[in-house]
């Protein structure tokens, strides 16, 4: 392998070598030249990373002033020194500061000034960094002082005592997702002796305060274990609380908004499991809520209904779009289950959050997510409405509701061209009050852009919806009538996960140039509720990709878009979906971009011992067991389909640490991309972050240069490199 140095750039891409491998399962064979490029910690495997790289970065070298006048415009747009809307949790606000200047910022509070106090405290617009934004500031955590001294920084969680006196939060200076919790006395700013390692993103605190309780992972990366950690002990002395088995169950743990109950989820993809813990009844210690039921899954949460203590269940025992039913505090079968709010095919009921005077329900219709309010009074429900909003595209949701006996609740609106809204909504005088729009500097205005939902036509009929966004006249000719425009599609569909309309200032540097931004709601998301998601999964994968193919088809033959500026974007699960559309439709697009892709998701499924394989059978079936599954994988997995055809350039990008999608499958699949096609070798483009995980680099400066490399190559493949 030939080196490079910025003096002497490569003139060529790196060839990986070929060492053939073979695997019989089923009775057929698979070949493999490049599983050796797995040796993460050989240093011919980093070198080969390194060379692709170099030859990435020279590949792109003419694109290095568009990147930073991307990275400037984000940075200019962006208030720097800013402060998030105050949360109320008990008798304090919370709130996050920002700074110019520092990646990544503090968590602050101040007290409330009463009991009734509900309205948020507003800072002065010109508070100075080195300043208290608020009047009596208390600074909980500085995080760029924890990160100092590491390349990586991830707060994994951060929490409040019962009390307000003890902070316990976790960090992952790697990149792996595996944190270490640390307890803060927010009296005296010192660190407790606590220390605890390889926990799950955050921990959750018991009602007395005394006990701090977590999840580990096992050797594959499956949450499997909730800990009760006491206090001033050691870690070696934590109790197990519960250990799950079943290899496709993952665990977790929370505390409800009432602080009544400590509960324990055990789920797989498709079947749930709760276990409780009542504080005003600890001697019973922990309950099974209600026995796994294969393919019947269900939530809990705790409300008081006419002065009744009552589990609120989610479940989908009655329908797959789940139904909102009532239950006993107690150890409780389906049978026993009232219903609350029933079963609808139309709308998909996706959470419920209880308060002491209502319910708020967050649910889905038509693809368009919804807030809907349940009145509670004293002789028990009352009305039921639709919290409104008036827009072609967009997304609502509750957030940061922290406190049982709240009146309000704290609400995020956005579309593809409004910036993030944060809204209070008073349930009793049915008020909405804006609270604060994420500015956008330069004089932004939402009204220079239009948004639109179109849908395409699938290959079966299905209607698929299609958001998209464009500057306000971009597609008008000299004519008076419309052209197509370069175009961003995006797309995801898996996991039920729904890409909802959302505002990105970076997208504005592809906006402004004349491009178009569409997010194609594709099956196997949960955009259109459950049956969306059943018909992008298992045997019926493939309508996943055929349905982002009949968007990108929508695009072109309505005139949005062509082919020749056409660009495809997508990540994770999304990546893979990135890796079957260049196999199947390469001449829809000039470029795709695949972050952290799952390209050769048969090698990982038929390895139980790589991390996360096991809970996947549940979404893609289990190849190793069922050759029936083996086969229709083999189908659309994008590594085993690479064929020798005009590929469009290809930017695949991934992370060394990430333990989600390993670093070694864009690696191989860039391998064999260059290997097959030969004639497109300078257009396939590995990036590897060296010291990040599954979200990429760490910080927002870090962040916006990364997305700023993206984007300037993306422009470059439209032909809007010079606009």
């Amino acid at each position: 392998m030939s080196s490079s140095t910025p003096e002497h750039p490569p003139v060529a891409p790196p060839v990986a070598e070929r060492r053939p491998t073979q695997r019989e399962i089923h009775g057929r064979t698979r070949h493999d030249d490049y599983e050796w490029l797995r040796e993460k910690d050989s240093p011919e495997v980093r070198a080969h990373l390194e060379a692709e790289n170099a030859w990435t970065e020279a590949r792109t070298a003419h694109l290095a002033d568009l990147r930073t006048r991307i990275f400037e415009e984000i940075r200019a747009r962006t208030r720097e020194t800013d402060l998030s809307v105050p949360t109320r949790n008990r008798d304090h606000w919370y709130y996050g500061r920002s700074f110019e200047g520092r990646e990544y910022g503090a968590t602050c509070r101040v007290p409330v000034s009463g009991p009734d106090d509900w309205t948020p405290p507003t800072p002065a617009e010109d508070c100075a960094p080195d300043q208290p934004a608020l009047p009596g500031e208390e600074v909980l955590l500085d995080l760029d002082a924890l990160a100092e001294g590491h390349e990586f920084f991830s707060l994994g969680g951060a929490s409040i005592s019962p009390d307000a006196t003890l902070l316990a939060y976790s960090v992952d200076v790697v990149g792996d997702e595996r944190y270490t919790a640390r307890i803060k006395d927010l009296a005296s700013g010192e660190l407790l002796p606590d220390v605890i390692e390889g926990v799950i993103h955050g921990t959750t605190w018991d009602r007395a305060g005394e006990n701090l309780y977590y999840a580990t992972v096992d050797e594959s990366w499956r949450a499997d274990k909730i800990w009760r950690h006491r206090l001033g002990t050691g870690q070696s002395e934590d109790e197990l609380v519960h250990h799950e088995q079943d290899g496709r169950f993952f665990v977790g743990v929370g505390r409800t908004r009432s602080d009544r109950f400590l509960v324990v989820a055990s789920g797989s993809k498709t079947t749930s499991e709760y276990r409780f813990l009542d504080a005003d009844a600890p001697e019973a210690g922990w309950q099974v809520f209600a026995e796994r039921v294969e393919d019947v899954e269900y939530s809990l949460e705790h409300a008081v209904i006419a002065g009744e203590d009552r589990f609120l269940v989610l479940h989908n025992a009655t329908g797959p779009d789940f139904e909102i039913a009532s239950a006993p505090v107690a150890p409780t079968p389906a049978s026993g289950w009232t219903p609350l709010v029933a079963h609808a095919p139309s709308v998909r009921l996706e959470e419920v959050d209880a308060f002491a005077g209502h319910l708020v329900v967050h649910q889905r219709s038509q693809g368009l997510t919804q807030l809907r309010i349940i009145e509670l009074g004293p002789e028990g429900v009352g009305d039921d409405y639709l919290v409104p909003f008036d827009a072609p595209v967009y997304t609502v949701g509750a957030g940061g509701n922290l406190t049982f006996d709240q009146p309000t609740v704290r609400l995020g609106f956005t579309s593809m061209a409004v910036p993030s809204s944060v809204y209070d909504y008073d349930v009793r005088s049915r008020e909405l009050t804006l609270l604060r729009r994420t500015p956008v500097l330069g004089g932004y205005d939402p009204a220079d852009y239009e948004e639109h939902r179109l849908w395409a036509t699938a290959e079966d009929g299905e209607q698929v919806p299609i958001s998209i966004v464009a500057r306000r006249g971009s597609r008008e000719d000299d004519g008076g009538g419309t052209r197509p425009v370069p175009t961003l599609l995006y797309g995801y569909g898996s996991y039920e996960a729904s890409i909802d309309p959302y505002f990105s200032i970076a997208r504005l540097s592809l906006l402004d140039r004349g491009a178009a931004f569409a997010i194609a709601h594709v099956r196997g998301g949960g955009e259109m509720g459950r049956r969306w998601y059943d018909d992008g999964k298992m045997a019926k994968k493939q309508n996943t990709f055929s349905d982002f193919v009949a968007c990108a088809r929508h695009l072109v033959a309505t005139g949005w878009s062509r082919p020749e500026t056409l660009v495809a974007e997508g990540g994770s699960a999304g990546g893979m979906l990135m890796g079957a559309v260049a196999n199947q439709a390469p001449e829809l697009f000039t470029g795709i971009v695949a972050q952290v892709p799952f390209v050769d998701a048969l090698t990982t499924m038929l390895d139980a011992s790589l991390p996360l394989t096991v809970t996947e059978y549940d979404e893609w079936g289990n190849p190793e067991a069922d050759p029936e599954v083996y086969d229709y994988m083999a189908t659309y997995a994008p590594y085993d389909n690479v064929t020798e055809q005009d590929y469009p350039a290809i930017l695949a990008e991934t992370s060394l640490n990430d333990t989600r999608v390993l670093y070694v499958e864009p690696a191989k699949w860039v391998a064999r991309l260059r290997a097959t096609a030969p004639d497109h070798r300078p257009d396939v483009l590995l990036r590897t972050e060296m010291s990040a995980g599954h979200g990429g680099v760490s910080g927002r400066y870090k962040s916006w240069h990364d997305r700023a490399f993206a984007l300037a190559w993306m422009l470059d493949r439209m032909g809007l490199a010079d606009a």
